[in-house]
């Protein structure tokens, strides 16, 4: 069995302050991309994860699946990547979301929705945002989900810079609570949701608020190019340009490839 895995970019992104959990309040919105890895699961006499050597997501999923089914974890997985790693594109989340959901499919007694939610949501925040379709706002740590109902015709650009490498998450958040960043949160949130609530067209996009986490230079370049959106997706590197025509996306991927990797791509409503 075969799932494509998605990448997602955050539309937008609003950051609290830390919780007493140690966790912060996220408010975000979440768009699934065509740029997709591939997931194949099979049967096997024991659990094996193939095709990137790098991976530990997956196979923890498939570990938590199998003791929260009461089973072995007898299952022989394949990762084909595309999706850029440590981006903030997500693919490691929506691999592991891919995992679980067809290794599920192969159980005598397959977990449901609320189990399967819960099991990714111990994998990271991500994760279940992979497991429903379509665009969602993801609140609380990231893993309360709301689907949204967004405009999907326009073109995707994205850049993943030369030289630049992912942070880790701890010193990105860190680095946030430094310069006191969940100031304001409130209001930023309510700003995110008035923009939300007004969008109807692709070019409403452009109401919604700057990512908190991450900025980047190349996202002026990506609206001198056209684009009516630009920003930083998760806490970096990558950074997408939206568009509302497919030959003007090509043009500013190429013009931007000096400075980075570039793909062209549209949203995509499933995994």
């Amino acid at each position: 069995m075969r799932l494509p895995a998605p990448a997602k970019v955050n539309l937008a992104l609003v950051v609290g302050p830390r919780r007493p959990d140690g966790r912060h309040e996220v408010v975000t919105v979440l768009q699934r991309l065509d740029l997709a890895d591939r997931i194949t699961i099979d049967h096997a006499e024991r659990l094996a994860v193939n095709g990137f050597r790098d991976d530990t997501i997956v196979r923890e999923a498939l570990v938590r699946l199998a003791g929260a089914a009461g089973v072995d974890a007898r299952w022989k997985a394949r990762i084909d990547k595309r999706i850029p790693v440590a981006a903030g594109l997500g693919g490691g989340s929506s691999d592991a979301a891919a995992a679980l959901t067809l290794a599920n499919r192969t159980l005598p007694r397959p977990l449901d929705a609320e189990a399967l939610h819960g099991l990714a949501a111990g994998l990271g925040a991500d994760v279940p945002f992979f497991l429903q379709p379509g665009p969602a706002l993801a609140t609380g740590t990231g893993v309360d989900l709301s689907t949204l109902e967004l405009p999907q015709d326009f073109w995707v650009v994205v850049v993943l810079p030369k030289g630049e490498t992912k942070r880790s998450t701890a010193d990105v958040y860190g680095a946030f609570d430094d310069r006191g960043g969940g100031e304001g949160f409130g209001e930023r949130r309510a700003a995110l949701l008035e923009a939300l609530d007004s969008v109807s067209r692709p070019r409403d996009l452009a109401r919604l608020p700057p990512n908190d986490l991450a900025s980047s230079p190349i996202a002026a370049e990506l609206l001198a190019q056209g684009a009516f959106r630009a920003d930083v997706t998760g806490a970096g590197p990558a950074v997408y340009g939206l568009f509302m025509q497919r030959a003007a996306a090509e043009l500013a991927a190429a013009a931007l490839r000096p400075l980075g990797r570039t793909w062209v791509t549209v949203p995509a409503w499933y995994g």
